[in-house]
C-alpha cells in the first residue's frame, strides 16, 4: 500500500498526519510506502534569519525528520523546476499541474491534505488553503492523462489508467473555527515518534513559533518538555473538534474519493 501526505510547509506533516502514517508503518512494515510532499520553499517563517538561510535550515530539518519517520520526502516543483514561494501560494495552473504529476507518479492509495474551510469567516493560512483548493480541483484530473501535458509533455498516443486515491483532509490548526472531524485514529503508540520527528524542526518550535504570539508557547527546554507541550497541543485539537480523548489521536475528514472509504483501513 502507498500513502501520501501533501501539505504546504516543512513541519505540517508532523503536526497532522505523522501519527497515522507511523501506525500504518507498524501494521504493514515493508508492505507500505509512505511519501511526504511539501509545496513551498520554507523561506518565510522566521524573525531573524534570512530567507535563504531559513529555507536551507528548514529543508535539512525535514530531511532529518524523514530519516526518523522512514518516509520518502519530495519538495514540489512547478513545471519550470521552480519551488513554489511560501506565504503567497495560489491554486494556479502550474500548482495544479505539479500536484497532478506528483500524484500520478506515485499512485498512492490514500492522500492526506489540508481542508477547505466550510465557514467563510474562518481564519485561514493562504498556503494551506491553496494546497487544499488545488488538491480538490485536481482530484478528478488524476486519471485524465492529457490534462496537463502542455506543462509536462508526454506521448499523447499512449496512455494508461492511473489509480485515483482516497483523499482525506487532516486537521488544520490555522483554520480557526471551521475544523470538522469524521474519523479519528488512535496514534498514542506512535506519540514518541511524533515527538522525535517534530523535535527536528528546531527553527520552528524553538525560535519561530514562540516568537509568534498566537501560539502562546515558550521554547522547549528538553525533549521531555517538548513531549508535554505536544501533548497539550493534541488536547487542544481534541477539544476544538468536540472529542474528549485521553490518548493522542489523529483527526481527519473524508474529502473526495473514487471508492467508498473503509473505516477498518484506518484502525
Amino acid at each position: 500500500m502507498k500513502i501520501l501526505s501533501v501539505h504546504a510547509h516543512f513541519d505540517d506533516y508532523e503536526f497532522t498526519a505523522a501519527g497515522t502514517f507511523a501506525m500504518w508503518q507498524r501494521k504493514l512494515g515493508g508492505q507500505l510506502r509512505a511519501r511526504v510532499i511539501v509545496c513551498t520553499d520554507g523561506k518565510a517563517g522566521h524573525q531573524f534569519r534570512t530567507r535563504d538561510e531559513t529555507g536551507k535550515i528548514r529543508l535539512q530539518e525535514q530531511l532529518a525528520a524523514a530519516k526518523i519517520g522512514g518516509y520518502e520526502f519530495e519538495q514540489l516543483r512547478y513545471p519550470s523546476g521552480e519551488v513554489p514561494r511560501e506565504a503567497c501560494l495560489q491554486a494556479t495552473t502550474d500548482l495544479l499541474a505539479a500536484l497532478w504529476k506528483a500524484v500520478r507518479d506515485f499512485e498512492p492509495d490514500y492522500v492526506f491534505c489540508p481542508p477547505l474551510p466550510a465557514e467563510p469567516l474562518a481564519g485561514v493560512h493562504v498556503d494551506h488553503v491553496a494546497v487544499a483548493e488545488a488538491m480538490r480541483k485536481v482530484a478528478y484530473m488524476i486519471n485524465v492523462p492529457h490534462a496537463f501535458t502542455p506543462e509536462f509533455p508526454a506521448d499523447q498516443t499512449k496512455s494508461k489508467p492511473c489509480k485515483v486515491p482516497v483523499i482525506l483532509n487532516v486537521y488544520d490548526g490555522y483554520m480557526s473555527g471551521a475544523n470538522s472531524c469524521d474519523l479519528v485514529v488512535d496514534v498514542e503508540e506512535a506519540f514518541p515518534d511524533i515527538c522525535r520527528m517534530s523535535l527536528c524542526h528546531q527553527s520552528q518550535i524553538a525560535e519561530w513559533l514562540p516568537w509568534v504570539g498566537r501560539h502562546n508557547m515558550e521554547p522547549p527546554r528538553s525533549p521531555e518538555d517538548w513531549s508535554k507541550m505536544l501533548r497539550r497541543r493534541f488536547d487542544r485539537y481534541h477539544d476544538k473538534t468536540g472529542w474528549r480523548l485521553s490518548r493522542a489521536h489523529g483527526l481527519m475528514a473524508a474529502a473526495s474519493h473514487e471508492n467508498p472509504l473503509r473505516p477498518r483501513a484506518l484502525r
